[in-house]
């Protein structure tokens, strides 16, 4: 450690101590502009959301939208009626942002990114709580407090055997299928491509994001190896997860899906990558 000769005063022991309440409290944090997916949601995302609200608020620089996909109007006056009351109370809650046809879970999370052209993270969470908003918050400290702003950070429920993660038992063989679909095919090193909570530098995206085409449920897998392909750093980090029951995903239907939008993305990319990449 470097030693500080000449300083002992009082007046410099002042000033420092002025110097770190200023850097802790009164420098501006990274804003994240953070969004909720939503199909057919309004009976999960209620207390999850008023949580996170409560939570965000101590962070500060966080903006939270609930981007409703697409769903029938009786569903759409549901949302409005959860949200409005929580718009009214926390200021960062932007308005929902309503789309007029169901776009898939990646259009959902794109559109509602691009409502925020300005921020530093983008970010997105599934509605259902299975995430808590205490690991949210976790995750947003963690890409403020990185020494490299430009490296994205992917939740991860890899840890299986863990109590801090539970899960249906199809979900895991699912999620392990796919993991090693994704790994074998696309030959980028991560254990958990579909967890529900990720935050991306927003410079990154915006390099990319002409090149994302995949709305569904795969679209994290075409996110992520967009990022790769730009040289964009990503690190995963371990979540507690409890899974809530009354989600859209069908085990076989989603999963055949999936596999084909993995191999339309490695076609995609062997078509676009230099000799002797990909």
């Amino acid at each position: 450690m470097r030693k500080i000769h000449g300083h002992g005063g009082f007046s410099f022991h002042l000033s420092m101590f002025l110097l770190n309440i200023y850097t802790s409290h009164c420098m501006p944090s990274a804003t994240v502009h953070l969004v909720i997916p939503c199909y057919q949601e309004s009976g999960r995302i209620g207390p999850f959301l008023a949580e996170l609200c409560e939570v965000v608020h101590d962070l500060g620089g966080v903006t939270i939208q609930v981007v409703e996909d697409g769903s029938d109007a009786a569903e759409a006056a549901r949302m409005r009626e959860i949200i409005a009351p929580l718009c009214l109370v926390h200021e960062h809650l932007h308005p929902p942002l309503f789309l007029p046809q169901n776009l898939g879970k990646g259009g959902a999370v794109y559109a509602g990114w691009d409502q925020a052209p300005e921020v530093d993270w983008l970010a997105f969470v599934d509605a259902d709580g299975s995430c808590s908003a205490t690991e949210v918050a976790h995750l947003i400290r963690l890409a403020r407090e990185q020494p490299r702003p430009e490296t994205a950070l992917f939740a991860s429920r890899w840890d299986q055997t863990s109590p801090r993660v539970q899960r249906q038992w199809k979900r895991r063989l699912m999620g392990r299928i796919f993991g090693t679909l994704v790994a074998t095919l696309l030959r980028i090193p991560i254990h958990d491509s579909q967890c529900g909570l990720k935050l991306i530098p927003r410079t990154a995206y915006q390099r990319i994001s002409p090149t994302l085409h995949i709305h569904g449920f795969a679209f994290d897998v075409e996110l992520l190896a967009a990022l790769h392909d730009s040289g964009c750093e990503f690190e995963e980090v371990s979540i507690a997860w409890h899974e809530t029951p009354g989600g859209h995903v069908h085990l076989i239907r989603d999963s055949f899906r999936m596999a084909r939008d993995v191999l339309a993305i490695r076609k995609r990319r062997l078509r676009h990558a230099p000799a002797g990449g990909v």
